[in-house]
C-alpha cells in the first residue's frame, strides 16, 4: 500500500532532473575527485578515533562517492521507509483509493517530493544514511564538493579532507554506537504515529505555495504542533544537535593539524551556510534548514563545554546509553547534563 500512494519513480526522475549534473569537469578531474574523497574518508577514520576515542571497529557501513542523481535515489528510498507509517495510516483510515485517484494522487505527491529532493541534491556535500540496511552508508556527493570548493576558492585537497572529517565522524558515531540507529528510527516512528496525515499534506502544500509565491511560510515542521509531537521533536532535535555539533567539534579539533587552510575554509563556509539568494533562503526556512544551522552551533557549544569541563573520556558517556543523551534543555545548559550524568 505504501508504494501505491507515492510515485517514487517520478520523485526520483524529477528530483534528478531538477538537481542537474553539477559543474563541468573532465574525466581526469572526476576520477581524481572520487579518489581523493575515498582516500579522505579512509584517512579520517583514524583521525576521528584518535581525537574522540570512539572505536568504529571494521566500519561495516560503506562509503559511496555518488553524483546528484544517486543521492536523490538514495534519499527517495530513505523517505519511503520513514514515511511508510504515515502513508499506511492514511490507507487504514480512508481505505484503498480508486484507480484514478491513486494514479493522480501518487504522481502529485511524487512530484512534490521530487521537487524537494531536487533542491536538496544540489546543496548536500555528504550524508550518513543510518537507515540503509544493514548498517547504514556514507554518501559523499562529488559534484557538490567540486561546486562549493570552486565557489569558495578553497584548496581542493584541503576542502575535500575537511568535508570527509565531518561526514566520517557521523559514520564513526553510528558504527561505534550501534544502538543510535534503532533509537532514532524508533523516535521517527513515534512521531509518525502522532501525525494527522491529511492535515500534514494539506498544510505542507500550502506552506510550499506561500514560500514560493509570496515569500512567506514557516517550516514544514511547524505543522507538527501537538504537545506529544513537540516532546518527540525536542528529543530528536537534541540528538541531532549532539551528532552535528560533535562532528563540527571534531572537524575543528582535528583540522588545524592536518589541513593547512582550515581557518580560511571554515570562515568562508560559515558564510555560505546562511544561504545565497531569496528563494534559497525561503526554501531553507521551509525545509527546516535554518534550524539545522542552529543545531551545528548549539551542539558544538555543548560538546565543547562538556569536553573542556570534564575531558573527552567523560564526555563519551553520552554514547553509553540512550538515557545519557542530552535533552534539548541540556544542549543549551551543559552543566545540567554534567550534573545528571556525572552526579558522583
Amino acid at each position: 500500500m505504501t508504494t501505491e500512494m507515492v510515485d517514487w519513480s517520478l520523485a526520483v526522475s524529477m528530483g534528478s532532473w531538477l538537481a542537474g549534473a553539477g559543474p563541468q569537469v573532465s574525466e581526469d578531474e572526476a576520477a581524481e575527485t572520487v579518489a581523493e574523497l575515498r582516500a579522505g574518508a579512509e584517512r579520517s577514520t583514524s583521525y576521528v578515533h584518535e581525537f574522540t576515542g570512539l572505536d568504529a571497529g571494521d566500519l561495516t557501513a560503506p562509503v559511496l562517492v555518488v553524483d546528484r542523481a544517486a543521492w536523490v535515489r538514495a534519499n527517495a528510498d530513505g523517505f519511503a521507509k520513514l514515511l511508510s507509517p504515515v502513508i499506511d495510516k492514511v490507507a487504514e483510515r480512508k481505505g484503498p483509493p480508486g484507480p484514478v485517484t491513486q494514479a493522480v494522487g501518487s504522481r502529485i505527491t511524487g512530484a512534490e517530493v521530487g521537487g524537494l529532493l531536487g533542491f536538496m541534491a544540489s546543496k548536500v556535500l555528504g550524508q550518513f544514511d543510518p537507515f540503509h540496511d544493514p548498517h547504514g552508508r556514507l554518501l559523499l556527493i562529488a559534484p557538490n564538493v567540486v561546486h562549493v570548493e570552486r565557489e569558495l576558492g578553497a584548496d581542493p585537497r584541503d576542502f575535500r579532507l575537511w568535508v570527509c572529517l565531518h561526514e566520517e565522524t557521523h559514520r564513526v558515531q553510528f558504527t561505534a554506537v550501534p544502538w543510535m540507529r534503532d533509537h532514532l528510527f524508533a523516535e521517527f516512528n513515534a512521531l509518525a504515529g502522532t501525525v494527522e496525515p491529511q492535515r500534514f499534506l494539506d498544510e505542507g502544500l500550502k506552506r510550499i505555495s506561500e514560500a514560493i509565491k509570496n515569500g512567506r511560510g514557516g517550516s514544514l515542521l511547524d505543522v507538527l504542533g501537538s504537545p506529544e509531537q513537540k516532546e518527540i521533536l525536542d528529543r530528536v532535535t537534541a540528538v541531532m544537535s549532539l551528532l552535528e555539533g560533535h562532528a563540527d567539534f571534531v572537524m575543528d579539533g582535528v583540522g588545524p593539524s592536518v589541513i593547512p587552510t582550515v581557518t580560511e575554509i571554515r570562515g568562508s563556509f560559515n558564510e555560505r551556510r546562511k544561504g545565497v539568494g531569496t528563494l534559497d533562503r525561503l526554501l531553507r526556512k521551509l525545509l527546516g534548514l535554518e534550524a539545522k544551522m542552529a543545531q551545528y552551533r548549539d551542539g558544538s557549544r555543548f560538546v565543547r563545554a562538556v569536553v573542556e569541563k570534564t575531558g573527552m573520556a567523560e564526555f563519551n558517556a553520552v554514547w553509553a546509553t540512550s538515557e545519557n543523551l542530552p535533552t534539548l534543555t541540556e544542549i543549551h545548559d551543559p552543566d545540567r547534563w554534567i550534573a545528571r550524568v556525572h552526579r558522583a
